[in-house]
């Protein structure tokens, strides 16, 4: 049964699933829709266009949907679409999109947002992707499946991250990172892969292997990146975890510009 707290606003609109549990103090806009079982805990803030997958949970003072922090957005109805199984914590804001991009932020299935992540508009998140307190995406990025962040991240617009990836505490990402990189630093560099995600995923050791091999190949061989790029998609691209790789630097539409440490590289 659905159960609606006395004190929350509902605006006539609205969609409500079964089971939905809206606590003390929340405001839910006209055209908000929300999913089976999801539970907002209290004071939580809902508007615009905004729909909501079912059993994902959000904590106080969340605040989902609000127009973009774009001088360029023109209040079209652009949409925010959240999938199932969140766990969206206090202080979290996420935006709508804007009319310049696909009009849609997203995200994903089974991602955890610690407390004051934003994620702004326009941005695409995947499956299972970790925000640790207070990290931001800006505006248009792209997030991969299963991609943890550190607290205090920050992400710049326009930039790629790749499934997998780890990008530690307190770094500033200005540019795309490779599917199972692992990036650190105030102007953050490449400095190996992230291994214990791969193994926590369960991957075979001889893929891990793999990958590795490509790894150092692509960024610490003879000649330029591009002719390191090509030998390795050429010999290795078939490889499922390489396979990844190869197809995330093609779909870029732009060179990939991080620094990369070799010093780092062989961390197991």
């Amino acid at each position: 049964m659905t159960t609606v707290d006395p004190t929350a606003r509902v605006a006539s609109g609205a969609a409500l699933g079964k089971d939905v549990f809206v606590g003390p103090y929340c405001v839910i806009g006209p055209h908000v829709v929300i999913g089976d079982g999801v539970r907002l805990v209290a004071h939580v803030h809902v508007t615009g266009h905004t729909s909501i997958g079912a059993r994902t949970v959000i904590y106080p003072f969340a605040s989902l949907g609000t127009p973009p922090q774009s001088i360029k957005y023109k209040g079209g109805p652009t949409r925010l679409v959240i999938g199932n199984d969140c766990d969206i914590r206090e202080n979290v804001t996420m935006n709508i999109g804007t009319e310049e991009d696909r009009g849609v932020t997203e995200v994903g299935n089974r991602c955890f947002f610690m407390v004051g992540s934003h994620v702004a508009h326009d941005c695409k998140v995947g499956d299972a992707v970790t925000f640790a307190n207070n990290v931001v995406l800006g505006g248009h990025v792209s997030v991969g499946d299963s991609v943890v962040f550190g607290g205090q991240a920050a992400v710049r617009q326009f930039v790629r991250i790749g499934e997998g990836a780890m990008i530690v505490g307190l770094s500033g990402v200005r540019a795309d990172v490779i599917p199972w990189g692992l990036a650190q630093g105030p102007l953050a560099d490449l400095i190996g892969l992230n291994v214990v995600g791969l193994r926590r995923r369960e991957f075979p050791k001889t893929d891990i292997h793999q990958l590795r091999q490509a790894y150092q190949a692509m960024f610490f061989g003879t000649g330029t990146f591009r002719e390191r790029f090509n030998e390795v998609a050429k010999a290795m691209g078939e490889q499922p975890l390489v396979a990844r790789v190869v197809a995330f630097v093609r779909a870029g539409t732009r060179p990939l510009t991080m620094a990369v440490h070799r010093a780092d590289a062989e961390t197991p």
